[in-house]
């Protein structure tokens, strides 16, 4: 029950902090567009802050929840006020995925890169890590495919028609990019340790849906890849309550995961298109 409240409390649509402070009517930008989706915080923040650090021209479209509550957003904003557009968006509510995407559209024309950073493993009080299968809910599964599978998927479908090659400063790309977080517990083939049922199939589900568009892709021949990307265990909100039995050397800082991900990013090629990546460019198998 206290899953369904939650859920019911996501999918109301928040108001827009997009407004005359935040937006601009222009499309006659210089630089390249981003888009990082899931953006208020953890990696999704720091994808937004080294975005915005790297170059002086490029702009970045950053996408949540709740605007409102998104300090780390809004002091970017207070830095990059030029180049920063915040947007509300709502995994859960397609409507709002179609307004950031019509957004986009209006401001800038087109979008050279999307980062899609969201996910959800544990709510203190209603959503855990199964560490047996006697306690798998079906609210919990569906809860997190929904978050972790569908919303990044129907963030492509809307922002498809605006992804196009070239803009982006600082990257030999002849391609754009879909970028989705997933993680190493995705995979079928590398799961040896069982647990965190629904953490782990919505990831796989995240995995095939995003492959199955990659092919998709390059029959259209369209100059766009999608890849997946497994950050590492990084210290954030979403790890720090398992992180204990986690090495010194394999707890990352964001600044670090984020690096080395942007790394992988700016150097895809066409022949990357549908893979899965690690931190450290390896593929992860299926």
């Amino acid at each position: 029950m206290k899953l369904f409240v939650l859920h019911t409390l996501m999918a109301t649509p928040l108001r827009s902090i997009c407004k005359a402070s935040f937006c601009s009517s222009s499309k006659h930008l210089k630089g390249g567009v981003s888009m990082v989706q899931g953006a208020s915080r953890g990696i999704g923040l720091e994808f937004v802050r080294q975005l915005l650090e790297k170059t002086e021209k490029d702009h970045v479209v950053a996408t949540c929840r709740n605007p409102s509550g998104a300090t780390g957003l809004l002091e970017l904003k207070r830095r990059f006020e030029e180049r920063l557009d915040i947007q509300q968006l709502d995994l859960t509510v397609e409507s709002t995925i179609e307004a950031s995407a019509n957004f986009i559209r209006e401001r800038y024309g087109s979008l050279n890169l999307l980062i899609n950073a969201s996910g959800v493993l544990s709510i203190p009080d209603v959503l855990h890590p199964e560490t047996t299968l006697s306690k798998v809910q079906k609210s919990s599964l569906l809860f997190t495919y929904e978050v972790n599978a569908v919303g990044p998927i129907l963030v492509i479908k809307h922002m498809w028609p605006l992804l196009k090659v070239g803009g982006a400063s600082g990257t030999e790309r002849d391609v754009a990019v879909i970028a989705n977080l997933s993680a190493r517990v995705g995979s079928i083939g590398d799961n040896r340790l069982g647990g965190w049922h629904s953490y782990r199939s919505s990831k796989a589900a995240l995995n095939q849906l995003t492959k199955t568009i990659s092919v998709e892709f390059a029959r259209r021949k369209d100059p766009v890849i999608c890849i997946l990307l497994h950050p590492g265990t990084v210290d954030t909100d979403l790890s720090r309550p398992f992180q204990r039995n986690v090495p010194e050397d394999k707890l990352f800082t964001k600044e670090f995961s984020v690096q080395k991900l942007l790394s992988i990013i700016n150097n895809a090629k066409s022949s990357d298109n549908g893979k899965f990546f690690a931190w450290d460019g390896q593929e992860i198998p299926w």
